[in-house]
């Protein structure tokens, strides 16, 4: 029976507090509405709410609630509790099944919301409700685990100190493996003389070589397979110490004991470890090369910028440059900030954050690109996006974000390697005692359990996705491609159906005034003037258009008022005292104007690809508003989409035009790029609903869009593709980012996700029929510990390998 004392039972009860940071809450009924649904949580013994310092203090019992279900009371309540992502380097791991470890540690951390760690870039990126859980917690969880956290910063001097870091560590083992080499050779020379029939190297030589191997040069097992045991779990350290020190120690006993002469196994351990290091050194080196992307790119930011600063030219860190500042950009330097290009004329290289391989000419008004190399023209630029803000930043982090995620076949991964190690113990015993006690074979039990401990190796499947998605998002990048995450990078191989927006996407979105035609008894002048005005501060392309056409003309927009954008229509404005309707055949039709006038005219321009917008005049006392004219634009196709519909169409996808254009021009374009699905005059809302209609015919969606109005449509598909030079909303909702804008990468972007995802396929293939077949083959009997070794060394060193070959795709 288990009697509670007292003192126990007063620990138990003592509640706990936590002081949640809540946004959301407007007034004093929303702080005391909070505190009501609050004090009904399972274990809340009390809670204020703070409207003033936007917080909540909870006390509440461990034993029957958790912050997280507090924080979850306050979403259902309508309030966000915001939360911060930390990003710790982690140092120590050596299979998966550390990662999968690490992960369930963090995840028991008070207020942390979700936990991702990274074999492969030897990561962990930890979500945590603000104000709860800081990286002091995280580090000190990771450290509690067995392992050892470093902060991360994405400076460029962080980055090389890092890899310095690396570098020597690498030098290091070197060294290690060296010396393991050297103390093995002459065992394993020994063993090959003696099978020959020749010398037999003295056991006590054999010791005096193999023990420092195993517990000098090897200790790094014993302490990692203490640390995983005592965190609750086995991991690869387990199974190398378990097997060598079997083998280092039977060994050892014959020696002591004079009988040598019955089999010593001083090569075994001493090989395996040796062969272990090996392909370690061999698996870092290759996770380097995985991981070299992102080390490209951060060498692509300049230690130091030239700012001007009281009339002179001053010298300062690039991460010092404020918002604003104008910088002085020199021939042949990298451009240290994003900004715009106050003065001077030149050609920019950005081939390695565009993927473009031809420097484009940039004067006064464009936007530049740090990192970009400047070409021949010295020129000044005003700072419009510094330091964590900058396009390459986000690069930067967007790749890291990547190669950090899990693709979902992982979960399935991770699952295995919690229990892997248990089950190779477990067969290994079964093993000992099979050969043992039915077969009657001491000795031959011995070797084959060692050989199960040896083989098995967990390493192998912790590192099949990870590295094949490290290596495919690297590739991506230096193409002008981002994946946002592994998710983005699986869903995408299996598309059959490309949904693209037609302006800015497959046409230039900067289309020029082409016509202008005017009803009975109204001026051309008029209607460009009253349309000018009207789009007066625009950013629409076709509004832009309109004002260019004005510009030209001489002609000044006068005035506007009680304008009102009506979606996917148009606007109607009050533009010198004239309330008029400017926008499309769909407007017109629900306003009741008669177009019949122009109609003809109209329809020949639309037949040509030209977009029609109507101009009518709301007359008091009238019912229906009177046509004044109508404006025609025409948009030039980008000169990759046809053969990027043509390489879809190869592959097996096929392409859909979405627009709200009018079906005429929309199917002038659609037939000049050869895409028979078009779906014209449709509104924003319903962009969302023709990815559903997709959808429901079986087909696995891409959409693949520029402006604010394609997001909902971008998150409603399968894999949301956006355009670099689009909005950021629409960025910020795709899994693919297309940086330079080109529809041309959109069959790069695809077919690097389907080489990814079978590299993916392969890696694990083998690294599970890898298992499969040699747990058995050495349970058997049929394999020698060395062989095990030297096999299981190099399992992680041909998925990776594997991984790298990646970038051979053309």
């Amino acid at each position: 029976m288990n009697i509670q004392s007292p003192a126990d039972s007063t620990a138990a009860a003592q509640p706990h507090s936590v002081a949640l940071p809540v946004r959301g809450m407007t007034c004093a009924a929303c702080s005391t509405r909070l505190e009501k649904v609050l004090g009904k949580v399972d274990g809340v013994t009390q809670a204020s709410v703070s409207l003033a310092g936007e917080r909540a203090d909870v006390h509440y019992d461990p034993a029957r609630a958790a912050v997280q279900d507090i924080a979850e009371a306050v979403a259902k309540a309508g309030f966000i509790v915001p939360t911060t992502t930390i990003e710790v380097g982690i140092e120590g791991m050596t299979c998966a099944a550390c990662s999968t470890r690490l992960e369930k540690v963090l995840g028991k951390v008070p207020g942390v919301e979700a936990a991702t760690v990274s074999l492969a870039t030897e990561s962990a990126r930890v979500t945590v409700l603000e104000g709860v859980a800081t990286q002091a917690d995280v580090m000190a969880a990771v450290a509690k685990a067995g392992f050892r956290a470093v902060p991360r910063t994405d400076t460029r001097a962080a980055a090389e100190e890092a890899e310095a870091k690396r570098e020597a560590e690498n030098r290091r083992e070197m060294l290690v493996l060296g010396a393991s080499i050297l103390l093995t050779l002459p065992l394993v020379g020994g063993m090959v003389a003696e099978l020959a029939g020749g010398f037999m190297l003295p056991g006590w030589w054999q010791f005096a070589l193999a023990t420092p191997v195993q517990f000098l040069i090897g200790w790094r097992f014993y302490t990692g397979a203490w640390t995983s045991l005592k965190g609750g779990a086995g991991n690869m350290d387990v199974l190398v110490a378990m097997g060598t020190s079997a083998a280092w120690g039977l060994s050892t006993w014959r020696v002591l004991a004079g009988d040598a002469h019955a089999g010593l196994y001083f090569e075994a351990s001493a090989v395996v470890i040796t062969l272990v290091l090996l392909g370690k050194v061999l698996e870092a080196r290759a996770k380097r090369g995985a991981a070299s992307a992102i080390r490209a790119l951060m060498k692509l930011r300049p230690e130091t910028a030239r700012v001007e600063r009281g009339g002179d030219v001053t010298e300062i860190p690039a991460d010092a440059v404020a918002h604003g500042d104008v910088v002085v950009v020199r021939p042949g330097e990298r451009l240290p900030v994003d900004g715009e290009i106050l003065s001077g004329r030149t050609s920019v290289d950005e081939s390695l954050i565009t993927g473009e391989s031809m420097p484009v000419v940039k004067e006064p008004g464009d936007a530049v690109t740090g990192g970009a190399i400047n070409g021949e023209g010295m020129i000044r630029v005003t700072a419009t996006a510094v330091g964590t803000e900058s396009t390459l930043a986000r690069i930067i982090r967007l790749v890291e974000n990547a190669q950090a995620s899990k693709a979902p076949v992982q979960k399935l991964v991770d699952r295995i390697s919690a229990v892997f190690v248990p089950v190779v113990v477990v067969i290994a015993i079964a093993t000992f005692l099979g050969w043992w006690l039915i077969g009657g074979a001491p000795e031959a039990a011995f070797v084959a359990a060692v050989s199960v401990l040896v083989i098995a190796c967990p390493c192998a499947l912790g590192l099949a996705t990870p590295t094949a998605i490290m290596v495919a998002t690297g590739m991506a990048a230096r193409k002008g491609v981002l994946i946002k995450d592994a998710e983005a990078l699986e869903r995408a191989h299996d598309v059959t159906a490309v949904i693209f927006d037609k302006t800015g996407t497959l046409t230039e979105g900067r289309p020029s005034l082409t016509d202008v035609a005017a009803a009975e008894g109204v001026a051309e002048a008029d209607i460009l003037r009253l349309s000018a005005g009207a789009q007066a501060g625009s950013e629409h392309p076709l509004a832009r258009a309109v004002l260019e056409a004005a510009k030209t003309d001489g002609i000044t927009p006068p005035a506007v008022s009680d304008f009102t954008g009506l979606a996917g229509r148009g606007l109607s404005a009050v533009v010198e005292g004239r309330a008029i309707l400017l926008g499309s055949p769909r407007l017109m039709q629900e306003k009741g104007v008669d177009t019949s006038a122009l109609a003809a005219r109209a329809h020949a321009l639309e037949e040509e690809g030209r977009t029609i917008m109507w101009l009518a005049e709301l007359i008091e006392g009238q019912e229906t508003p009177r046509l004044l004219g109508f404006l025609a634009a025409a948009d030039t196709v980008k000169q990759s989409a046809k053969g990027a519909v043509e390489a879809l169409k190869a592959a097996g996808v096929t392409p859909v035009m979405l627009t709200g254009d009018n079906a005429r021009a929309a199917r002038a374009v659609g037939q000049s790029l050869g895409i028979e699905r078009v779906v014209a005059e449709v509104l924003p809302e319903d962009k969302a609903a023709e990815v559903a209609r997709l959808k429901g015919e079986g087909h696995v969606v891409a959409m693949v869009g520029d402006g604010v109005n394609d997001a909902p449509a971008l998150a409603a598909a399968d894999v949301g593709i956006a355009m670099g030079t689009g909005t950021d909303v629409a960025m910020h909702t795709a899994g693919i980012t297309l940086m330079r804008g080109d529809p041309g990468l959109l069959p790069e972007a695809l077919g690097l996700s389907r080489r990814g995802y079978s590299k993916i396929r392969q890696n694990l293939f083998w690294a599970f029929a890898y298992n499969v077949v040699a747990l058995p083959l050495a349970a058997a009997g049929m394999l020698s510990p060395v062989i095990a070794g030297a096999a299981m060394a190099f399992s992680s060193v041909s998925v990776v390998s594997n991984s790298l070959l990646l970038r051979r795709h053309k």
